[in-house]
């Protein structure tokens, strides 16, 4: 419902007409005089009422049902439309509940959007909750929306390789995760702890990362996929830090947790990162064994999804002098299609994984 600071005659005439008054009928429904309503009417925002008028103003709008409340905003929405919102005098006190539905089912449009790699629907779509409304404003069920919209901005900038800085995942990770422990929710606080760590991973702290990862993996706030996320994380840092015989240990038994808890995406994800982590280790059999396998069971809908497995794949394909070709093409693909989505950080690996491939070549194994 809105609220008015400050009543002036504007106000006074767009309350009138949301309660569909004549001027006579306004002036007998406040207790005050004809010649008082006239003057609001014909000076607007020129003249003010005095301060037990203000009173009175405030009591009206108060008792009017929504549908007035609808009518009053719209009428000031547009008369008002080019005055800053730092000077308007009325602002909305909170969300109304079917506001909430429609938030909701943004955020659901949000993660259907970000899961096709489509960021510039999936911003408009957060930007348009959360520059309406701050975080002081809103009730509880308003505060968990505002922190999982700000969550969803956070899985937006990292997709982008946006992963440090004012404008980044981090950030938008910590500012959600401090709105969930307001609000006493621990899951949601654990995986914003679990998503902080992938950040750090991404910026290369990976021992930290998986130091991180470990005590998730363990943590009974998560849910067992993301406990099982977790430990398949920690494989993941222990492969990019050279520790590839033990990080294939664990990924194992993170890919039997999937298994179990029929995940088959996350099956065949973990099948990718085992791969990898074999092609560190110097054993390029497995390595395609795994990609194989990776390749032929999860869904590519998704171009991240898409571009990660031939990512892995081409990297595979260029360890190997006989294979050093395909490995270039599959490695050229994915970078046209990274490049299409926008996603940088994709970008910035197959960059790396080409530039690692020009040192000394690793000698073909049978």
């Amino acid at each position: 419902m809105a609220t008015v600071h400050h009543w002036t005659g504007l106000e006074a005439k767009a309350l009138r007409l949301a309660l569909r008054l004549s001027v006579r009928a306004f002036a007998e429904h406040l207790g005050v005089a004809v010649a008082t309503v006239s003057k609001w009417e014909s000076k607007l925002a020129d003249t003010e009422p005095r301060p037990d008028t203000q009173a009175i103003l405030d009591t009206a709008l108060g008792r009017a049902d929504a549908s007035v409340h609808l009518r009053f905003e719209t009428l000031l929405s547009e008369t008002t439309s080019a005055v800053p919102p730092a000077r308007r005098r009325v602002t909305a006190a909170g969300p109304r509940a079917w506001e909430y539905e429609s938030w909701t089912d943004d955020l659901d449009r949000v993660v259907v959007a970000l899961s096709r790699q489509n960021f510039t629907f999936a911003s408009s779509l957060l930007t348009r909750w959360l520059s309406r409304f701050k975080a002081p404003e809103l009730d509880e069920k308003g505060l968990y929306l505002f922190a999982r919209s700000t969550a969803l901005l956070g899985d937006l900038k990292r997709d982008q390789g946006a992963v440090l800085g004012p404008l980044s995942a981090q950030y938008s990770y910590a500012g959600a995760r401090a709105v969930f422990t307001q609000l006493g929710i621990p899951r949601r606080v654990a995986q914003l702890d679990l998503f902080l760590a992938v950040v750090t991973e991404m910026s290369d702290k990976l021992e930290i990362a998986a130091r991180h990862y470990e005590t998730l993996a363990v943590d009974d706030r998560l849910s067992c996929r993301d406990r099982a996320r977790a430990r398949l994380w920690v494989g993941t840092a222990l492969s990019k830090g050279g520790q590839h015989d033990y990080a294939t240990r664990v990924m194992q038994a993170a890919t039997r947790d999937f298994e179990d808890l029929e995940e088959p995406d996350d099956w065949s994800v973990a099948h990718q990162k085992i791969a990898l982590a074999r092609r560190g280790a110097g054993d390029l059999t497995q390595a395609l064994h795994f990609i194989d396998i990776a390749r032929g069971s999860g869904t590519t809908e998704s171009p991240m999804q898409r571009v990660r497995l031939d990512t892995a794949h081409g990297h595979i394909l260029l360890s190997d002098a006989a294979t050093r070709d395909d490995g270039l093409l599959v490695l050229d693909q994915a970078a046209k299609t990274a490049a299409q989505y926008g996603l940088v950080h994709q970008l910035r690996s197959i960059e790396s994984v080409k530039a690692s491939s020009e040192g000394p070549r690793r000698p073909r194994q049978r």
